[in-house]
C-alpha cells in the first residue's frame, strides 16, 4: 500500500472518531420535534377567519342619531334655556331669537289685515256679480237683454275671481311669513341630552338655517356601522356574527377564536350598504345580538363612540389563514367549495 493510500485510510478512521458534542444533539433534535409539532398545529388547528372593521355606534333610525337644532328664521339670539350637558324633555325651551326688526310683526298684521279685507271685498263682489248673471241669463230668455250684456257679466265674473285667487295666495303668503316669524323659541324635539351650543351669546345674529346646537336623544336603539375592506365585503351578509369591542372596555381578543375573547360583546349583521366608498370599503351595520349578553349601557357605549369588529366568517385551518394572510387572498367562500 502506498503512502496516499495510508493517509486517505488515516483520515476516514478520524472522522469516524469525531463525536458530535451531546448538547448539540439535544438542540437538533428539539428543532426537529419543534417543526414537527408546528406542521400538526397549522394543520389541524381550527381558525375562525374574521372581517376586520372599524366604526362608531350609531342608529339606523335618523330620528335617533345626533340631531342639530337650527334656526328657522333669520335674527338674533334672545336667551339661552340650557347649557351643554343638560338633559330636556320633549317641547322644553332650548333657544329664544328675536327678529332685529322689531316691527316686522305688526307690519305682517297691517298687511295681513289689509288682504284680509281686500278678500272680504272679492268675495262681495263675485256674489253680487254671480246674482247679476243669474238674473240677465233670466232676462235674456225673456228677450229684454241682448247675448252680449251677459257675455260682459260673465267676464267681469271671471276677472273678479282671478283677483279673488290671488289675493287668497297673497293671504297665504304673508300668513306663513308671519307664523315663521312668531316660532322664535326652539324646543326639544324629543327626550335627550344637550352636547353642544353655538359658542355666542344674547344679541349674536344668526341666519336661517346656522345651527345653534347638537343634540342627542336618550334611549335610542343602537346599532354599530363598521367601515370593511373590498375584498373581505362580498362574504359578509346579513345574519353573520360579530363580536365587537367599545372604547374604553378592557378586552382580550382572538380574532379566529371568538370563545376565549373577554371583554368583546355580540353582534349580528343586519344591513350590509351596497356603494362602496371613495376607498373601495362597504360599511356594515350590525345590531345587538338578543341571545348573547346585551351591550354595555348607553352611558358607557354613547353614540359616536368608536367600535372596532371582527365579523366572523368560515372555519379552516391555521396553517391556510397564515398562508393566505401572507399572499393577501380573499378569505374562503363556503358557497364556492360546494
Amino acid at each position: 500500500m502506498n503512502n496516499a493510500a495510508k493517509r486517505y485510510l488515516e483520515t476516514i478512521t478520524s472522522l469516524n472518531n469525531i463525536q458530535v458534542p451531546r448538547t448539540d444533539r439535544i438542540v437538533t433534535r428539539l428543532l426537529l420535534l419543534f417543526i414537527v409539532v408546528t406542521l400538526v398545529f397549522l394543520r389541524f388547528t381550527p381558525w375562525i377567519q374574521t372581517a376586520y372593521g372599524t366604526g362608531s355606534v350609531s342608529s339606523l333610525s335618523p330620528q335617533d342619531r345626533i340631531q342639530a337644532i337650527s334656526a328657522l328664521v333669520e335674527g338674533q339670539i334672545q336667551q339661552w334655556h340650557v347649557k351643554e350637558g343638560d338633559t330636556v324633555k320633549a317641547g322644553d325651551p332650548i333657544v329664544t331669537l328675536i327678529d332685529a326688526d322689531q316691527e316686522l310683526i305688526a307690519r305682517l298684521d297691517a298687511q295681513l289685515n289689509a288682504i284680509e279685507q281686500q278678500q272680504k271685498a272679492n268675495l262681495s263682489a263675485i256674489r253680487t256679480t254671480e246674482q247679476d248673471l243669474v238674473r240677465r241669463r233670466e232676462l235674456l230668455k225673456e228677450g229684454l237683454v241682448s247675448k252680449r250684456d251677459v257675455e260682459q257679466v260673465q267676464l267681469k265674473l271671471d276677472d273678479l275671481r282671478a283677483k279673488a285667487a290671488k289675493t287668497t295666495a297673497d293671504l297665504n303668503k304673508v300668513k306663513v311669513s308671519k307664523a315663521r316669524q312668531s316660532i322664535q323659541t326652539k324646543t326639544a324635539p324629543q327626550s335627550g341630552i344637550i352636547v353642544r351650543l353655538l359658542s355666542a351669546g344674547n344679541s349674536t345674529r344668526v341666519k336661517a338655517g346656522d345651527v345653534l346646537a347638537s343634540f342627542i336623544p336618550e334611549e335610542v336603539q343602537r346599532s354599530v356601522v363598521l367601515t370593511v375592506n373590498g375584498l373581505d365585503a362580498p362574504l359578509v351578509k346579513e345574519g353573520r356574527k360579530v363580536r365587537l369591542q367599545f372604547d374604553g372596555w378592557p378586552v382580550f381578543q382572538f380574532s379566529g377564536w371568538p370563545s376565549t375573547a373577554i371583554g368583546t360583546f355580540s353582534g349580528e349583521v343586519e344591513f350590509v350598504e351596497p356603494i362602496a366608498d371613495e376607498q373601495g370599503r362597504f360599511r356594515v351595520w350590525v345590531k345587538e345580538d338578543a341571545e348573547e349578553h346585551p351591550w354595555p349601557e348607553q352611558k358607557y357605549a354613547r353614540l359616536g363612540s368608536r367600535v372596532r369588529g371582527w365579523i366572523l366568517l368560515e372555519e379552516v385551518t391555521l396553517g391556510y389563514e397564515l398562508w393566505r394572510q401572507l399572499n393577501n387572498f380573499p378569505p374562503v367562500n363556503a358557497e364556492q367549495q360546494k
